[in-house]
C-alpha cells in the first residue's frame, strides 16, 4: 500500500481543504502518513494569497523535493491555491513538481494521482470547489476543535485580493450539511466549533435570499455536548443588530468578533473597494462594546496600500490608539498581479511600507501590555491545549484566544489536566502577549 502526505499552508479554509483530500485518500486505498520521509506521494496544498505565502508555498515545494533524493518520494503534487493560480509557472519552473492541481480539485485527489503517474502535468477542474459537503474529513487540528467552513469562494471585489479569481464567486453550504457535519463532529468529542468563510457575516445571501448566518449559530447551539461556537471573518458591513443580539444573548456563542476592517482612512477604504467607511465602522465597534458585555474584537490591517499617505497612515495610528482592538494583525499591501491595486498609481515603495507596518506593531504591543495589566487577579475558563516540556506548565485558550492566531494561557497544576478540558484559571502575570495562572 503506497503511503501519501499532505502538507497544508496558508489559512483555515486551505486546512479544511486538506482534511477533505487525507479522507479521500484513505478512502481510496492509500495508507496516511504524517512522516514525510516514508511518504511515497507527497502534497503540498499551497497558498498564493500574496508574495510571503506564494514564497512560502515554493520554498516548502522544493524543501519536500529533496526527499525525491534521500527518502521514498516518487510524487510531488502541487495542490490548492498556488496551483489554480499559476499551475502553468509551477510546472515550468519547478520541474521537481509531477503534477498539479487547483481549488476545484480536492474531492478527486485520488483520480487527479492516478492522472499525474500516467502523465505529467497540471489537473484543474476550475475555480469553485466543487465538494462543499466536507463531512468526511480526517481531522488536522486537536480532537476537540475543529474547523467548520460554511461557504466557500468571495464575490466582494476588493481591489488588492485575487481570492475571486482562484476560488470563485461566493457559495454558500446548505445549511442542512453544516449541521450534519457539526453534529457528527461533536459526536467525536469536538468541543468549539469555528466557523469560516472567506465572509461569514454573508452567509445563505445566495441560497435562502437573505443573511443567514444568525438562524444557523441558533440551530448550532442546539447540539448537545457543544461548549463553544466561535465565528471567523466578519465582514463589518455584515455584523447586524440581529447578529449582535445573537452574540449578547447565546450562551455558547463566545464573544469573539473577528471584523477585518483594514483601515480607517475613507481615502483608502474607498480604493480598496470597501463597503463601510470609518464613521460605520467606529460606530459598530462601538455598538458592539455597548451592547455585548466582555467582547472581544479582532481584526487585520494593510498598511502601505497604494496611495496611503501619512495623514491616511496617522488615521490608521489615532485610530488604534483610541479604539484598543483587542486582537489586530497588521500586514505591509502586498501587490498581486491581476488586482486593480496592482495598476494604481502612488505605490508605496517596500522601506515605508515596513516602518508604517513596524510602528503599528510597537504601538499594539504597548495596548496588549496595558490589557494584560488589567487582567490580572480575574477568573477565566481555559479550554487545556497541552503542556510544555520546558516551562513545564500547561497551557490553553480563553474564548478570547482563537486556535493557532491568538495568545495563550500558562499555568501550574499539581494534579494532571487533559487536553480538551474546561479549569478555571486565575491570571497572576504575564509575559510579552501571553498570560500567566494558576488553576483554581
Amino acid at each position: 500500500m503506497e503511503k501519501v502526505s499532505v502538507i497544508s499552508l496558508g489559512c483555515a479554509k486551505n486546512l479544511t481543504d486538506a482534511e477533505v483530500m487525507l479522507s479521500r485518500l484513505e478512502k481510496g486505498g492509500y495508507e496516511i502518513t504524517y512522516n514525510e520521509r516514508e511518504a511515497d506521494i507527497i502534497i503540498v496544498n499551497t497558498c498564493a494569497f500574496i508574495d510571503s505565502a506564494k514564497q512560502e508555498s515554493i520554498d516548502t515545494v522544493l524543501d519536500v523535493a529533496d526527499l525525491k533524493k534521500d527518502a521514498k518520494l516518487k510524487l510531488l503534487i502541487v495542490a490548492g491555491c498556488m496551483g489554480q493560480r499559476f499551475s502553468q509557472e509551477v510546472l515550468d519552473e519547478l520541474p521537481e513538481v509531477d503534477g498539479v492541481c487547483g481549488t476545484g480539485d480536492f474531492d478527486d485527489i485520488v483520480n487527479v494521482i492516478k492522472k499525474v503517474k500516467d502523465k505529467r502535468g497540471a489537473y484543474l477542474k476550475g475555480t469553485e470547489y466543487a465538494c462543499l459537503d466536507t463531512t468526511d474529513r480526517i481531522l488536522a487540528t486537536p480532537p476537540y476543535t475543529a474547523y467548520l467552513k460554511i461557504a466557500e469562494g468571495c464575490s466582494n471585489h476588493c481591489t488588492y485580493c485575487v481570492i475571486p479569481k482562484i476560488r470563485g464567486k461566493y457559495k454558500s453550504r446548505d445549511m442542512e450539511s453544516i449541521l450534519s457535519e457539526a453534529e457528527l463532529l461533536v459526536q467525536n468529542g469536538v468541543k468549539e466549533l469555528v466557523l469560516i468563510a472567506q465572509d461569514t457575516s454573508c452567509y445563505g445571501k445566495d441560497l435562502y435570499g437573505k443573511n443567514s448566518l444568525t438562524v444557523l449559530l441558533r440551530k448550532l447551539s442546539e447540539i448537545k455536548n457543544l461548549e463553544w461556537i466561535r465565528v471567523h471573518y466578519l465582514y463589518p458591513e455584515g455584523v447586524t443588530d440581529e447578529l449582535i443580539e445573537e452574540f449578547k444573548t447565546n450562551d455558547k456563542l463566545v464573544k469573539y468578533f473577528d471584523i477585518p476592517v483594514q483601515h480607517i482612512s475613507d481615502n483608502i477604504l474607498k480604493k480598496m473597494a470597501r463597503r463601510t467607511d470609518s464613521g460605520q465602522i467606529k460606530t459598530l465597534l462601538e455598538k458592539i462594546r455597548t451592547k455585548v458585555s466582555g467582547a472581544v474584537i479582532r481584526t487585520s490591517l494593510i498598511v502601505g496600500f497604494p496611495g496611503e499617505t501619512d495623514e491616511d497612515f496617522y488615521k490608521l495610528y489615532d485610530f488604534l490608539k483610541e479604539y484598543k482592538l483587542d486582537r489586530v494583525g497588521v500586514f505591509a499591501y502586498s501587490r498581486e498581479d491581476t488586482t486593480p491595486a496592482a495598476g494604481f498609481e502612488n505605490q508605496v515603495d517596500e522601506q515605508t511600507k515596513l516602518d508604517r507596518k513596524s510602528r503599528l506593531e510597537e504601538l499594539l504591543m504597548e495596548i496588549t501590555e496595558q490589557k494584560n495589566q488589567q487582567k490580572i487577579g480575574k477568573t477565566v475558563k481555559v479550554l487545556v491545549e497541552g503542556k510544555d516540556k520546558v516551562l513545564k506548565m500547561y497551557y490553553g485558550r480563553t474564548y478570547a484566544d482563537s486556535i493557532d492566531v491568538d495568545p495563550k494561557v500558562f499555568f501550574k497544576s499539581d494534579e494532571p489536566v487533559k487536553e480538551g478540558e474546561f479549569i478555571q484559571v486565575k491570571y497572576t502575570d504575564y509575559i510579552d502577549c501571553d498570560m500567566i495562572g494558576e488553576i483554581l
